[in-house]
């Protein structure tokens, strides 16, 4: 080290003698050639005394002074480094002059300003709150770096504050590195009372570094702690939209309020609404306080704190009803919570005690708080963080309640602004009508009794209106059914059933309402009895319907077909025979069935053949117009229609021989048998049990037919020619599309096996073409609902579209 001061002032040294020998060596070439030499004794008499080679002082002198330029290098070097990165420059003290900068002059304040002692900077008054004066070194005295926060006076100010943008401002800005004019702005913001929240965020945590400064470091008196807290608490709402704001002010608040108050009041109505405003990527710190001090306690946590814990915690589970039906949620939560835990839920103590360890913002230093509970404040806070076993109880009841609310946060999915609707309010769980009360709703009811009192019979285009608040332009599978969902859970049901039925009403057609007896939530959890009757009782009134009247005996024969099926709830029973008024109400119509049947193989036929036979002889009478029906099947399954008459009397015609005409005396021979009676008109109770259990296999076998889609490797995929109506999409996720539109509705099964066979995971190519559906048609092309719902109007036009060739 001494060698490192000593060279540079050796060298500077000898520089010096030899420039004054050089000059000496001049004048003396100057002075006249005939100049007399004085004689050697005067010489001697001249000279100076004798003066030792090594000059201590003036090393002493010289290795200051060499310390000096060292310093002023090493600031020089960090000026030009900063300047070549591009985050700020120090502009030379001529240039400052020339642009009408100033220095302040000499001030004796230095260190903190409190609140309400004004200090002038560069001609700006400042309302303190500020530290001043030079800056203290943060790290090594000689290579720190200067403390951010202190406003220097005697570094240059531009005259005009013009860099509100901070354009020359640096991530981790610090007074005393900024240039001139980002001085002034920082100066001119200030002193306006920090009001702009426009201004770059880095100005404002400039200032926020003094504060948490003088908070955490220099722990000034609690009255003053408070008028800190409220002071960012204003910054914090000031700049709202900035999110490195949020975050860093409202980590510091997190602790910085506790501090400043002594604790927390769990009686504080804002705390948890605080709490949950400062969420982060783990638990805030204000939130572990309470729940631990609560803990240490011995106190239970109710709904609303075990509620706002996993809503906080890093590794919860919400899905879309959560965030979209929040106050829906949160209140379904705390119902089914009181019921499990009545009188609140008790956590063990874990071993763990709760530290924090705070990070300035500015980077300058670090510290660890340690905070205590109790009214003497002896009680050591637990930490939460580690805890399981509540998050996990808090994350099954959220499950539940989700899933509750699913088809009312679907309901609002599709319209935003329905809530409060009779839809909207009959898709509630019944458990919180009570704490969202409708009077519509009552009124539903009340229109609901009046519709079955007159027989059921209602314009489907009606009931949707009724329910959506509109009439729309066409029906669709969603439209009906969110009616049947909501009727359901007001005790009402609906037919057809808009999830198992074969086809559904026209916009000019009627639903049928009926009683269920009870609320029903889930429509859709049916037995596979009822799917099969359902199926059988389409195609029997399709049949039924052909000679163009439906009979009192066939009309009967179908209800006890109803009644005698087994396997069947009574709830089931009730729906069946709705459907049942239905089918038989409502003409019927050859092209729903055409188009579902015409794909079915051989396989398919026979179960098929089977169970039209035996729906032709329900009422025992078969007409013509029935057998010409059965025969418009059987073309559309592509089979023969000569088949018809082989089917319809196999097993039904007596063997033997039959009589053509009546016997008359001969010569005696052979005796002729006497003639066999025919059978009369009945089922045979085991030749139905047999059909029935084919029809059950055609029930399974629509599914299949209706969900049957060609194969596409990954050859087609690659030659497939993409249409400019799918722009925006690669081949796999444009031939996915392609393959949706095809259909109204596709199961989750369908929907992974068809993406699967496009090499994409379900997940992933929903969101893609869901995107892709909103920049192009400002609407998702699929909704979850019982699987996924495609959206009419999207597959009708790029159905058009493809149509074109476009």
């Amino acid at each position: 080290m001494l060698f490192a001061f000593i060279t540079p002032g050796l060298l500077v040294w000898w520089h010096e003698k030899r420039r004054e020998a050089r000059l000496a060596e001049k004048n003396g070439a100057e002075a006249p050639r005939n100049t007399a030499l004085a004689s050697e004794g005067e010489q001697l008499r001249q000279s100076k005394p004798y003066q030792p080679k090594q000059n201590n002082a003036e090393l002493i002198r010289a290795g200051r002074q060499a310390r000096a330029d060292l310093e002023a290098a090493a600031e020089r070097r960090s000026a030009e480094k900063f300047k070549r990165q591009g985050r700020y420059s120090y502009p030379l003290d001529q240039q400052s002059q020339s642009t009408g900068s100033h220095r302040s002059p000499p001030t004796t304040t230095q260190g903190w300003v409190p609140k309400g002692q004004s200090v002038t900077i560069a001609g700006r008054t400042i309302d303190g709150m500020v530290y001043v004066g030079k800056p203290p070194r943060i790290g090594s005295s000689y290579y720190g770096e200067s403390c951010r926060a202190y406003i220097d006076p005697s570094l240059s100010v531009a005259r005009s504050g013009s860099d509100k943008n901070g354009d020359n401002m640096s991530y981790w800005p610090g007074y005393s590195s900024i240039p001139a004019v980002c001085r002034a702005t920082y100066l001119d913001w200030l002193a306006g009372g920090r009001q702009d929240g426009t201004i770059n965020p880095g100005y404002m945590f400039l200032f926020f570094y003094g504060l948490e400064r003088r908070f955490l470091i220099d722990q000034p008196p609690d009255d003053e702690k408070q008028e800190i807290v409220a002071e960012v608490e204003r910054l914090k709402a000031l700049f709202a939209h900035n999110y490195s704001a949020q975050r860093y002010l409202g980590e510091f608040l997190d602790i910085a309020r506790i501090m400043a108050m002594g604790g927390i009041s769990l009686d504080d109505t804002t705390l948890k609404q605080t709490i949950l405003e400062n969420r982060s990527w783990d638990l805030p710190f204000s939130l572990k306080f309470a729940l631990g001090g609560m803990i240490a306690e011995g106190k239970a946590f109710d709904a609303e704190w075990l509620h706002l814990w996993l809503h906080c915690h890093p590794e919860r589970r919400f899905r879309t009803p959560a965030e979209r039906c929040g106050n829906e949620f949160k209140a379904l939560f705390k119902l089914k919570f009181d019921a499990l835990y009545p009188d609140g839920l008790k956590v063990r103590t874990p071993r763990k005690l709760l530290k924090m360890d705070y990070r300035a913002a500015s980077s300058e230093f670090n510290c660890s708080v340690n905070l205590t509970a109790g009214d003497g404040g002896d009680v050591a806070i637990p930490d939460v963080t580690d805890l399981r076993s509540p998050v996990q109880t808090a994350q099954k009841i959220a499950d539940e309640a989700m899933d509750e609310l699913d088809k009312f946060s679907r309901y609002l999915g599709r319209n935003p602004d329905g809530r409060g609707s009779i839809e909207a309010q009959a898709l509630l769980p019944a458990e919180l009508w009570r704490l969202f009360p409708s009077d519509e709703l009552e009124e539903l009811k009340d229109w609901a009794r009046e519709q079955v009192a007159t027989g059921g019979l209602v314009p489907a285009l009606d009931v949707i209106s009724r329910l959506e608040g509109e009439t729309p332009e066409k029906l669709g599978k969603r439209n009906l059914t969110g009616a049947a969902d909501a009727l359901a859970r007001i005790g009402f049901g609906m037919a057809p059933d808009p999830r198992f039925s074969l086809r559904g009403p026209k916009i000019d057609e009627p639903v049928v309402i009926f009683e269920l007896g009870e609320p029903v939530e889930q429509l859709e959890d049916v037995s596979p009895a009822y799917r099969t009757e359902l199926f059988e009782l389409a195609l029997a009134t399709f049949v039924a319907h052909a000679d163009s009247k439906i009979v009192e005996a066939e009309r009967r024969a179908l209800r006890e077909k109803i009644d005698a099926v087994s396997g069947l709830t009574e709830l089931e029973r009730k729906r069946l025979h709705a459907n049942l008024e239905w089918y038989l109400d409502v003409p019927p119509d050859m092209s729903w069935l055409r188009s579902k049947l015409k794909d079915a193989d051989t396989e398919h036929h026979l179960a098929l053949r089977a169970a039209v036979v035996a729906i032709a002889h329900a009422d025992s009478v078969i007409q013509s117009e029935e057998v010409a029906c059965i025969e418009k099947i059987y073309k559309a399954l592509g089979i023969d229609a000569g088949l018809v008459y082989a089917d319809l009397h196999a097993g039904d015609v007596p063997d033997g021989p039959v009589r053509v005409k009546a016997a008359e005396a001969e010569a005696p021979g052979e005796q002729i048998p006497d003639e066999r009676k025919a059978k009369a008109g009945s089922l045979d109770a085991a030749r139905i049990a047999a059909i029935r259990n084919d029809t059950e296999r055609v029930s399974s076998v629509l599914g299949e037919i209706f969900s049957t889609e060609d194969d596409v490797d990954d050859q087609a995929t690659a030659a497939h020619a993409l249409s400019s109506s799918m722009a925006g999409l690669d081949p796999k996720h444009a031939l996915l599309v392609e393959q949706i539109i095809q259909r109204e509705h596709w199961t989750d099964e369908e929907f992974d096996e068809i993406a699967g066979k496009q090499g994409l995971m379900p997940s992933g190519a929903l969101e893609v073409v869901n995107e892709w559906a909103f920049d192009k048609f400002d609407e998702a092309l699929l909704d979850e609902y019982d699987g996924y719902d495609v959206s009419p109007d999207i597959a009708d036009t790029l159905r058009a579209e493809m149509a074109k060739g476009d």
